[in-house]
């Protein structure tokens, strides 16, 4: 993974929209023998059936209501789906997320935090950074794929990486090149009339 091609990247993901200029992400681009530390203790810990972390925000409301529960529930049938992976499946499910933790196979990973004193406004500042970081890459031919999942790790990833303590780790990021035989259909998504609402003049 060339690194001049990630900074070249990154630096211009630098002016993605951000609320008065706050900036309020803070990244680790990580490759080589660093990164496959973070993949093997966070294997580790998946063999071991070591429990999470605990959760420093939450993903996802723990009563999600419609229409939000539904489309959640429809890519799960359609991710373990196309896997050849059962709903009832709880073992297969799991082998499958494993893949998270080896980043996909790729050679470059980007871990993202934001500031604990921070606000929804600037998070979701960090959500229009990353947005921008993953169309850039595509425009040099790497894919990505951003991953909520390394916080339930975040120690793991804080013990090679020793972030400050007012840091909350956000997401990882898994960037690489896509492998062809490994493609997956797309998800599908709501129609425009469930999402969007034009409002003529």
């Amino acid at each position: 993974m060339p690194k001049e091609v990630l900074e070249r990247v990154l630096k211009a993901a630098a002016w993605a929209p951000s609320g008065s200029n706050i900036q309020p992400w803070n990244c680790y681009v990580v490759t080589g023998a660093p990164l496959a530390e973070i993949k093997k203790r966070a294997s580790e810990r998946v063999a071991i059936g070591d429990d999470w972390d605990e959760p420093e925000y939450q993903m996802y409301p723990p009563a999600m209501k419609a229409p939000y529960r539904q489309r959640r529930a429809a890519f799960g049938e359609q991710r373990y789906g196309g896997l050849g992976i059962a709903r009832d499946d709880v073992e297969g499910r799991q082998r499958a997320a494993v893949a998270n933790w080896d980043c996909f196979g790729a050679p470059a990973a980007l871990f993202c935090y934001i500031d604990r004193d921070l606000g929804s406004a600037q998070w979701a500042d960090v959500g229009m950074y990353l947005q921008t970081v993953m169309l850039l890459l595509r425009a040099e031919g790497l894919h990505s794929c951003a991953q909520m999942a390394w916080s339930v790790y975040r120690k793991t990833v804080a013990d090679v990486l020793s972030p400050p303590d007012n840091l909350i780790l956000f997401c990882g990021m898994s960037i690489g090149y896509e492998n062809p035989e490994q493609r997956e259909d797309r998800y599908r998504r709501a129609p425009l009339d469930e999402t969007v609402t034009f409002v003529d003049g």
